[in-house]
């Protein structure tokens, strides 16, 4: 269903016509009928002729033929504009700065997608012209606020889309339908001609299949514009080697979800597999920074932007979003100092962080809800899901979502940020494609997670059932490094002898053990049933990698039977017992 650029080229280079995959795109939209992802959807003649105008350009031009989705509070010229309020519509007469490079680019743009009206939200639910649904989970939230860009990717109807980003709107999307989500540096982008939400802080945004498809679009988009009082001069600095460190949270909040914990570990684990070196760190400046953003007078520049049309025509806001917007004009000025004076604090304070760390990684959001769950508690669900977004443009960080799983049994997409300060944009989108493209992390799969076992777990031992029965799936048989000893605890009333496996660094061996990979949500349902003294911490492999697997207390070798000279439990079964007794 996905379309990308790479292969778009390679259909153009066979001989494919722009003008014939417009013609295909226009069946998948007819055969897609989701009447809420688009706001405007010129006629099909319409798009022809941009196709012909495009076929007639230099074919070595980047983005030649290649069609894009436009967030409806991005100016297309002679295309109306209504940031999703029907009453606040315009037609604008030049195209906004980024889609007039993009069409130079030789890009074709389809349609204005769907939002949260004026940007307003995170959940993809706040629009009067209804809620675009999620591609790959239709009872789930499709993010906001740029929800139609998010799902016109998603879909297949383009190769990638624009966005905007001012407190999560272009990565909350991606993590819910699988996408890259990339937030440039603020300023980066031109904003010319885009509708704002809060003018100092609003980031166009890009939503593609891959990272590097994001990256070659922001070739083309990253260049200063004059005439945008907001852009600025960025300069490219960093880079992210092989061997990095990324700060990982000490305390994290995913309100509960029954899933999400799981899949931020694996992706820990998964940086780590890239040459990142993990370090605590402690979270609270940036939270501190994302309250200012809704608890401050940032909030009031959304009322400068749309305000006088609000008070003008407040019976055509959409209802969640007058209330957000009517209260955020009460601000004084004493107050709005303050509150910068703080952002500077904060900003200073946060630049120590930097110095320990590269790349900081974070969950995208901390949970998942459905659309119901939403309308039924829409201001609650919208801040949670804010949480880790809500700082970076306060704190002018560079950032790309990731998809990282799924949740909910394989069912809902879900993702990790990774972020950095201004101007690592590069170093972030090539992390990204790293991240995405490891054989261990297919991003259309569930997002299973390792566990070894070295004990009756084993395969074709007594109590493997419990390993088959939530579908666990092999990924290799091998040995733990040589730092571990083995001990069999004795037997307990009915439960037969148990193995304790203990890190030992001087005086271990190298342990047979088997590695096997379960859902996010078998997993925690598998660890929460085992029994101490025995439970789920970090084995170290003879490969130097780490996985989740069975260690023990230290208080389970108390009149245990050292067994670390057989190398591994079933060798030890197969000196200690007779056949009919090996099903231990």
């Amino acid at each position: 269903m996905s379309m990308n650029i790479n292969d778009l080229k390679k259909r153009y280079a066979a001989g494919l016509a722009p003008a014939e995959l417009i013609e295909e795109i226009w069946q998948k939209i007819i055969a897609w009928n989701d009447p809420a992802i688009f706001i405007y959807l010129p006629e099909k003649n319409v798009l022809l002729d941009l196709a012909k105008q495009v076929s007639a350009m230099p074919k070595d031009l980047p983005l030649w033929g290649i069609p894009f989705v436009v967030k409806d509070n991005i100016d297309v010229a002679n295309w109306p504009t209504t940031a999703a309020c029907p009453e606040f519509l315009y037609v604008p007469v030049k195209d906004s700065g980024v889609v007039r490079l993009l069409k130079a680019a030789g890009a074709i743009p389809i349609a204005k997608a769907n939002l949260d009206q004026f940007a307003t939200g995170l959940v993809g639910t706040r629009s009067p012209y209804g809620v675009p649904r999620n591609v790959i989970a239709a009872e789930y939230l499709p993010g906001g606020s740029s929800s139609g860009s998010a799902s016109s990717v998603a879909a297949g109807l383009c190769a990638f889309s624009l966005g905007t980003d001012t407190a999560g709107s272009g990565r909350v999307p991606a993590a819910f339908q699988e996408l890259i989500g990339w937030k440039p540096t603020r300023g980066l982008l031109s904003s010319r001609g885009v509708v704002p939400a809060c003018r100092s802080l609003d980031c166009v945004s890009v939503f593609s299949n891959s990272a590097a498809d994001a990256a070659l679009i922001a070739g083309v988009l990253s260049r200063y514009d004059h005439a945008d009082a907001f852009s600025r001069e960025v300069k490219s600095v960093g880079e992210i080697r092989d061997s990095f460190r990324f700060g990982v949270p000490k305390l994290l909040d995913f309100s509960g979800d029954p899933d999400t914990p799981l899949l931020f570990a694996a992706a820990v684990e998964k940086v780590k597999s890239l040459g990142g070196i993990p370090v605590e760190m402690d979270l609270t400046l940036f939270t501190d920074a994302a309250k200012l953003l809704y608890e401050g007078p940032w909030v009031a520049e959304r009322w400068a932007a749309v305000g006088d049309f609000v008070e003008r025509n407040r019976e055509s806001v959409f209802p969640v979003t007058r209330k957000i917007l009517e209260g955020s004009k009460d601000w004084d000025a004493a107050s709005t100092f303050n509150a910068q004076y703080r952002l500077r604090e904060i900003a200073r304070a946060v630049e120590d962080v930097w110095e320990e760390i590269d790349v900081l990684l974070l969950p995208t959001t901390p949970c998942l809800y459905t659309v119901e769950e939403n309308l039924a508690e829409p201001f609650g669900t919208n801040a949670t899901l804010g949480r880790y977004t809500n700082f970076m443009n306060l704190l002018d960080l560079a950032a790309v979502a990731v998809p990282a799983g799924r949740a909910r049994s394989g069912h809902a997409p879900w993702g990790v940020t990774l972020a950095a300060p201004a101007g690592w944009d590069a170093a972030l989108l090539d992390l990204a494609e790293r991240f995405c493209n490891e054989p261990a992390m297919d991003r259309h799969t569930s997002g299973r997670i390792p566990l070894l076992v070295c004990g009756a777990h084993l395969e074709g031992l007594a109590l493997h059932w419990q390993l088959a029965d939530r579908g666990a799936v092999l990924r290799q048989k091998t040995k733990t490094a040589a730092a571990y000893r083995m001990f069999a605890m004795p037997p307990c009333g009915s439960i037969p002898p148990r193995p304790a496996l203990i890190r030992d660094d001087d005086a271990g061996a190298a342990i047979a053990v088997e590695i096997w990979e379960l859902g996010p949500a078998e997993f925690g349902d598998f660890v929460s049933k085992i029994p101490s003294p025995l439970g789920i911490g970090k084995v170290l492999l003879a490969s130097g990698e780490e996985v989740p697997g069975f260690i023990a207390e230290p208080r389970a070798i108390e009149g245990a039977e050292e067994i670390t000279q057989y190398g591994g439990w079933k060798a030890w079964m197969n000196r200690k017992f007779t056949s009919a007794d090996r099903q231990i």
